[in-house]
């Protein structure tokens, strides 16, 4: 699953380019669109990863110039 969310991640950027705003991305995927990702977004991925369940999750951040770059995996 999650090498799809990257595939479609990396095909929106390739389309779209980075340093939209955040919502124009959002139309697509969930995710962040800042200039860095800060301990309060690192705070709260794993915030709902732990209401929901979910053991792995994905923060993406569109505003680097290479996708790859603002990608981080998070594991509970």
């Amino acid at each position: 699953m999650t090498e799809k969310v990257i595939g479609c991640a990396i095909e929106v950027h390739r389309i779209l380019g980075p340093g939209l705003l955040e919502s124009a991305y959002q139309r697509c995927l969930e995710l962040k669109a800042v200039d860095a990702i800060l301990p309060v977004h690192q705070a709260q991925i794993l915030t709902y990863m732990k209401l929901s369940g979910l053991r792995l999750g994905l923060l993406i951040n569109f505003h680097h110039p290479r996708l790859i770059d603002g990608l981080q995996r998070f594991i509970l």
